[in-house]
C-alpha cells in the first residue's frame, strides 16, 4: 500500500491579482485596479492543493525563501492536508511571485522566477517519491534546475512502479526544447492545452499537432477551455463536451483541470471519464478568484461538485 497517491516536485509561489486594469497600460501613469486578491500561486501547487481538496493523498517537494510569501504559500497548502514534509528553504534566493493583470478571457502574466528555477533533481528524495502511486510535473520550462537529470529520474521511477502525467505550461523562450524530447518517453499522460501543443509541435491545428506526438505519448488530454477537452488514446480521439458556467476567473482553470483528472485517474478510471472530471474542476476553479479559492469555499466547493455528480462519475 502505497502512503500517497500523488507525488509532486514542483514550483511554489503566490499569485497577486489586480483586476480592472486597462488593456493598454501607459507607462508613467499611476494606473488604478478596481479589485485586488493574493492566492496561492504556481501551477504544481494548484494541481496539489486541489487534488488534495478532493480527497487525493498528496506529497509536495518544493524548495521556497525564508520569507512570508514563502511561509504563506506553505501553510495553505498545509491547510488543504498536502504533505509538504520534504519542502526546502533557500537561505540565497527570495521565492518567486507571480502578478496577474487579467482582461477578459486574456491576461498579463509577469513573473519573478526567484527559487521556483531552484529546485533540483538532487534535492529530490527517490524514496519519498517512491511512497506515491503517480507522479506529476508542471512548470517545465520554469523549474530550470529540474532539467538536468529528470530523464534519469523519471526513468528510476518508472521501474519503481509509479505513472507520470505531465504539464508543460508554458516555454517563457517559445522554443520547446530539451528535456521536453528527452522525457516525453516516461510520460504516460501529457495534459497541455491547445495552444501548448500547437506551438511545441510547431503545428498549425490541433489534429496535426496531436497526430505528430501520438506515437511517442500513450495518452493525450489537450485542454480547450470553452470547447472542454479532446482525449487522445493508441491513436483514438475523443472530445469531451465542457462545463457551460459563467466565468469569475479564468486564473488556474487549467491546472484546476489537471487536479480533478488526475483524483479520477488514481481511481482507475477510464481516459474520457477522467477528462470529464477534469472538465468539472476546471469549471469549478472559475467560480471563484485564483485557482484555489473556489475550493477554499467549502459550501461553494461541495454544492458545485454534488450539483454536477463529481463523485459519481
Amino acid at each position: 500500500m502505497k502512503h500517497f497517491d500523488i507525488a509532486i516536485a514542483g514550483e511554489l509561489n503566490l499569485d497577486l491579482i489586480l483586476y480592472g486594469l486597462p488593456d493598454e497600460m501607459q507607462l508613467e501613469r499611476e494606473l488604478l485596479a478596481d479589485g485586488f486578491r493574493a492566492t496561492l500561486g504556481s501551477s504544481s501547487a494548484i494541481v496539489a492543493h486541489n487534488a488534495s481538496m478532493l480527497g487525493a493523498r498528496v506529497a509536495f517537494t518544493t524548495k521556497v525563501g525564508m520569507d512570508d510569501f514563502g511561509r504563506i504559500a506553505l501553510e495553505r497548502l498545509e491547510q488543504a492536508g498536502v504533505d509538504t514534509s520534504h519542502a526546502m528553504r533557500s537561505t540565497s534566493m527570495a521565492t518567486g511571485v507571480t502578478v496577474l493583470l487579467p482582461h477578459g478571457d486574456r491576461r498579463h502574466i509577469l513573473t519573478y522566477p526567484g527559487t521556483i528555477a531552484e529546485l533540483s533533481v538532487a534535492d529530490l528524495d527517490f524514496d519519498f517519491l517512491t511512497q506515491a502511486r503517480h507522479l506529476h510535473l508542471s512548470s517545465l520550462y520554469l523549474q530550470r534546475g529540474l532539467h538536468d537529470g529528470l530523464p534519469g529520474l523519471l526513468g528510476r521511477l518508472k521501474q519503481a512502479g509509479l505513472t507520470v502525467s505531465l504539464d508543460t505550461n508554458d516555454d517563457p523562450e517559445d522554443l520547446w526544447g530539451s528535456p521536453l524530447p528527452e522525457i516525453l518517453p516516461y510520460v504516460d499522460v501529457l495534459l497541455p492545452n491547445e495552444d501548448e501543443i500547437c506551438r511545441m509541435t510547431n503545428q498549425p491545428g490541433l489534429d496535426d499537432a496531436i497526430e505528430s506526438l501520438a506515437a511517442r505519448v500513450p495518452a493525450i488530454v489537450v485542454k480547450r477551455g470553452r470547447h472542454g477537452a479532446r482525449v487522445c488514446e493508441r491513436g483514438r480521439s475523443v472530445d469531451v463536451g465542457p462545463v457551460t458556467v459563467t466565468p469569475v476567473d479564468t486564473i488556474g482553470a487549467g491546472d484546476s483541470f489537471d487536479a480533478g483528472f488526475l483524483f479520477a485517474y488514481i481511481c482507475e478510471k477510464d481516459l474520457v471519464t477522467c477528462a470529464r472530471a477534469g472538465n468539472i474542476i476546471g469549471a469549478l476553479s472559475t467560480q471563484n478568484s485564483g485557482g484555489t479559492e473556489a475550493f477554499r469555499d467549502t459550501i461553494q466547493r461541495d454544492s458545485f461538485l454534488k450539483k454536477h455528480q463529481f463523485f459519481d462519475l
